[in-house]
């Protein structure tokens, strides 16, 4: 049996499998909410104090690159609420499970793989690369989303960076566009919700991805979604550009996933509309391309409202000077590949 299916006695234990639903769950209707905040993870964070949202003006580019309804000016002056980290409440990060023929492989063997795929990698400890998706030691859902996709075998992103990802350890990704990095973060990031206390009444994401564009946000939030349905997880994106009521209603509802460009999410927290206090497990894609069109500002914001104990996956297709300075301030003893 697949070491993420089982599950322990205890009834309530957050690893109870959704895998194992044969049925979409039904949830009861959430009780009335006490004067006092009853959710922990509540106490960290103050309710930001809703402010309206201007209209965005006439002409301009801000809303194709996702920034919502306002120019850069303004999303930078923003401040959001600041979040208090000295309660923070544990969770879990390392899922990974090293399948026996992995483990029979010799120094030579892992060498050699990694020469022929043209994988190169930095870091301590660096789990050695699967070779195949049984490898990996994925749940159920994720190997029935895998077969139904009709893939041969991982990528050289995915053969390394899946055992990397669910360590639990930060990752920095140099990868092109076609190399298969959004499964590389989204599959382990599916294990990881599913490890994780169910969302209560007013949590937001328990996984944020950050991209650059509506358009690469959009086909993101396809992979997740199709991948996503055979665990019941739940996702929604958020972008400039498209109406806010969808994905306000999206948020409000509670999301386990959401994908967002750095503009529009800042609009939602600003707002009131969601938070990123359940955020264990953070994807910042194509981290480059974000620098140069220049929402370093509005990533700093976001990042500063995440726990700094989370995991985070930092991918870019160019290794320039200005990406790696904002490595160093956000990962913590990476890998690199």
């Amino acid at each position: 049996m697949n070491p993420y299916d089982l599950r322990f006695a205890d009834p309530s234990s957050y690893h109870d499998r959704r895998s194992d639903l044969t049925v979409a769950p039904t949830f009861a209707p959430p009780a009335p909410v006490a004067a006092a905040n009853l959710n922990p993870y509540a106490a960290a964070y103050p309710l930001p104090v809703p402010v309206p949202v201007p209209a965005a003006p006439a002409g301009g580019d801000y809303q194709r690159y996702g920034q919502g309804g306002r120019g850069r000016d303004g999303l930078d002056s923003l401040a959001l609420p600041k979040p208090d980290f000295r309660s923070l409440i544990p969770f879990e990060k390392n899922f990974y499970v090293e399948c026996p023929s992995v483990q029979a492989m010799s120094e030579a063997d892992v060498a050699q793989y990694r020469r022929l795929r043209d994988i190169t990698i930095e870091g301590r400890d660096v789990p050695k690369p699967v070779r195949y998706f049984q490898e990996a030691n994925f749940p159920d859902y994720c190997m029935q989303a895998i077969a139904k996709s009709g893939f041969v075998e991982p990528t050289p992103i995915q053969s390394q960076g899946w055992p990397m990802a669910l360590k639990g350890r930060d990752l920095i990704g140099i990868a092109q566009t076609g190399s298969g990095k959004t499964l590389s973060y989204l599959l382990p990031g599916l294990v990881h919700v599913g490890a994780q206390p169910r969302l209560e009444q007013g949590d937001g994401p328990i996984v944020l991805i950050l991209a650059p564009t509506r358009e690469l946000a959009v086909q993101i939030q396809e992979e997740s979604t199709k991948f996503g349905s055979y665990s019941r997880t739940r996702s929604t994106c958020v972008y400039g550009g498209a109406p806010k009521g969808p994905q306000i209603r999206d948020l409000r509802r509670g999301v386990e996933i959401v994908i967002a460009t750095p503009g529009r999410l800042i609009d939602m927290l600003e707002a009131g509309h969601t938070n990123l206090r359940r955020v264990t497990y953070l994807v910042l894609d194509e981290a480059d391309r974000m620098l140069d069109m220049g929402f370093e500002p509005q990533i700093r914001k976001i990042v500063a409202q995440i726990r700094p104990d989370r995991q985070t996956l930092y991918w870019s297709a160019t290794w320039p000077r200005e990406v790696e300075a904002l490595a160093r301030q956000f990962l913590q003893n990476p890998y690199k590949m």
